[in-house]
């Protein structure tokens, strides 16, 4: 039998608050100059969570269109946030266009097959699964692309004498910057491989410890953390690589030269 939840209140939110404000004044007395980006984060979380909870029993009566158009939403929100904070970032739209079109061949790709061939939703769209599912994927991979597109921007910057060097030697351009590229990847998929090496053992993931505190059998709620940690490890993975390898090839020209004035930062 499923135990009762505990319905939190207001004050027992406040009080996980200060926490966060004592962050930011900690912050302050250090002069690391990111109280600012704490409060607002904290302030969107709290937002942006409230908003979301008044609209679900909206949403999961929804159609298939509305469902669609609420993913490529959020494909949109995360492939801007995953070049926002970026210190070198791709001129124009194609630091957007390379996180975004890698999250939805990954992200959605791999949501797409879990719904269908693991879950067997009826139907496959069910947005009670489909749209948290996709939303922890879009999240987690989200991270992984950033941390790789920044990694490969910035060592490419700080670089540039190297790559410049290994081109007058004939190298071609995918020679030149393929060990930035490489650590570029493993960047980003160094957050995934310590998640899943801790899982059970150091922390309890998110999905499982809301099952359980909803009621759902252990073994229940430990086997659907299984397959979200497999799914996020490969959605980051092959989103990793996918954004890094066209990221590094934007880097040069046709005639594989170095072009860093496409970077702003």
């Amino acid at each position: 039998m499923a135990s009762e939840i505990i319905a939190l209140t207001p004050l027992d939110l406040a009080l996980a608050a200060i926490l966060v404000v004592l962050l930011a004044g900690l912050t302050i007395l250090l002069h690391l100059g990111l109280w600012k980006q704490i409060v607002i984060a904290g302030l969107r979380t709290t937002v942006q969570l409230f908003l979301i909870g008044f609209v679900l029993k909206w949403i999961f009566r929804s159609d298939f269109l509305f469902i669609t158009a609420l993913a490529l939403v959020m494909l949109l929100a995360a492939g801007r946030e995953a070049v926002l904070r970026q210190k070198r970032r791709f001129v124009g739209i194609w630091g957007f266009s390379f996180g975004a079109l890698a999250m939805f061949l990954s992200s959605f790709t791999i949501t797409f097959l879990a719904l269908v061939f693991v879950i067997h939703n009826e139907p496959w769209y069910l947005p009670q699964y489909a749209i948290p599912i996709l939303g922890m994927m879009l999240g987690n991979t989200m991270n992984g692309i950033a941390l790789g597109l920044d990694r490969l921007t910035t060592t490419a910057w700080q670089g540039r004498a190297v790559i410049e060097g290994r081109l007058m030697l004939g190298q071609t351009w995918s020679q030149a910057i393929g060990d930035i590229r490489k650590d570029s990847i493993r960047s980003a998929l160094i957050p995934i491989i310590n998640a899943m090496s801790i899982a059970g053992l150091v922390s309890l993931p998110g999905m499982m410890t809301g099952q359980i505190l909803a009621g759902n059998p252990p073994l229940e709620a430990v086997k659907y953390q299984i397959l979200i940690m497999f799914m996020i490890a490969s959605g980051t993975g092959f989103g990793s690589l996918a954004a890094v390898y066209l990221a590094s090839r934007r880097l040069f020209d046709e005639r594989g030269r170095l072009r860093l004035d496409r970077l702003r930062g």
